[in-house]
C-alpha cells in the first residue's frame, strides 16, 4: 500500500484533525518517519487515540503498522510528494533547461574515457552486424539514434527496445557481431543478462550507462555516463544531451575509421534527396 496516495486521494475527505495530520506527514517526512505517536500527535495538536484512528482509516492496523508502511513509502521517492517546480515561465524553464543540458555535455566531456570511445568506435567499425539494444523511454531513443546515425555510414545496423528480441538477437549473432547497449541507470537486468549471454557466446558487447553498475559489469567495454540529475522532476532529464553526445562522437569516428565506404553512402543517400525533396545540395545532410 502506497499510503501517499492514498493521503493525497483523501485528504479532502478528512477532519480538521487528521488534515492536521495529513499535512505534517506529506511535508515534513523525515519527522513523521521518527516520530513516536505522542510527537506526532503533539506537533499535529490532536490526541494520541486520535492519531491511532487516523492509522487505521489507512488501513493499517495500529500505529506500528502505519510506521511500516510509512518507510516502505519511502522507496518511491519523497520528492515526488510535494515537488517544487523552481521556475514556470518560458523565459526561466528555457535558461534552466539549456543551462543543465550544456552542464551535462560539460560534465560528461570532462571524465569522458577516451580510450574506451576509440575502443568502442574501433568495435563498431570492424562489425559486421551491430545490434543496439535500449529499453524504457530514453535508453531506446539512444538505441533507435546509434542506429539513425550508423546506417548512413553504410553499417548494417538494427535497434531494439524489446528484451525478448534483445535475447533472440544475441543468440543468433555471430562472431563479427557486435551488441551496444544503452542504460541510463544501469540497473535493467534484462540487458544485462542478455550481455551475459552475449559474453558467454564470445560476442562483443559496448555498453553506454553507468559505471558501477550490473549493466556495465556484464560488458566488455564500457562508456560510463554519470551524471547527477536534481530534485526538479519536472525537467526532462539532461543526460540524454549527455548520451546523444557520445553517440555523435563514436559516429563521427566511426566516419573517418571508414571514410571510403561512409563518404559513398552519404552521397547516395544525399542524391537521393536532392532527386526527391530538396532540389539541391544546401539542406542539412540526411533528415
Amino acid at each position: 500500500m502506497d499510503i501517499f496516495a492514498v493521503l493525497q486521494e483523501q485528504q479532502d475527505q478528512f477532519s480538521q484533525a487528521e488534515k492536521r495530520i495529513c499535512d505534517i506527514l506529506l511535508n515534513d517526512f523525515d519527522f513523521a518517519v521518527n516520530a513516536s505517536i505522542v510527537e506526532l500527535a503533539e506537533r499535529a495538536g490532536v490526541s494520541a487515540p486520535t492519531v491511532t484512528r487516523f492509522c487505521r482509516r489507512l488501513s493499517c492496523q495500529n500505529f506500528a503498522d502505519f510506521k511500516v508502511q510509512l518507510a516502505k513509502t519511502a522507496y518511491v521517492g519523497v520528492r515526488y510528494l510535494n515537488p517544487e517546480a523552481r521556475s514556470s515561465g518560458a523565459s526561466e524553464v528555457a535558461a534552466d533547461v539549456v543551462t543543465k543540458a550544456q552542464n551535462a555535455l560539460f560534465l560528461m566531456h570532462r571524465a569522458l574515457d577516451l580510450e574506451a570511445v576509440e575502443r568502442a568506435s574501433a568495435m563498431i567499425a570492424d562489425a559486421r552486424m551491430i545490434y543496439a539494444f535500449g529499453a524504457g523511454g530514453n535508453s531506446s531513443m539512444i538505441a533507435a539514434e546509434l542506429q539513425n546515425r550508423l546506417f548512413r555510414l553504410g553499417k548494417q545496423i538494427t535497434a531494439s527496445a524489446d528484451h525478448s528480441m534483445q535475447l533472440m538477437m544475441t543468440a543468433a549473432a555471430g562472431a563479427e557481431d557486435l551488441i551496444v547497449v544503452s542504460s541510463f541507470s544501469g540497473r535493467n537486468h534484462e540487458l544485462a543478462r542478455t550481455l551475459e549471454i552475449a559474453r558467454r557466446a564470445g560476442l562483443k558487447t559496448v555498453a553506454l550507462t553507468q559505471s558501477d553498475s550490473i549493466v556495465a559489469r556484464a560488458a566488455a567495454c564500457v562508456i560510463g555516463i554519470d551524471l547527477p540529475e536534481g530534485e526538479n522532476i519536472f525537467r526532462p532529464t539532461s543526460t540524454r544531451f549527455a548520451y546523444l553526445a557520445v553517440i555523435d562522437i563514436l559516429a563521427n569516428l566511426v566516419a573517418y575509421r571508414t571514410r571510403d565506404h561512409a563518404a559513398v553512402t552519404l552521397r547516395n543517400i544525399k542524391t537521393q534527396l536532392v532527386l526527391h525533396r530538396d532540389k539541391e545540395d544546401s539542406q542539412l545532410l540526411g533528415d
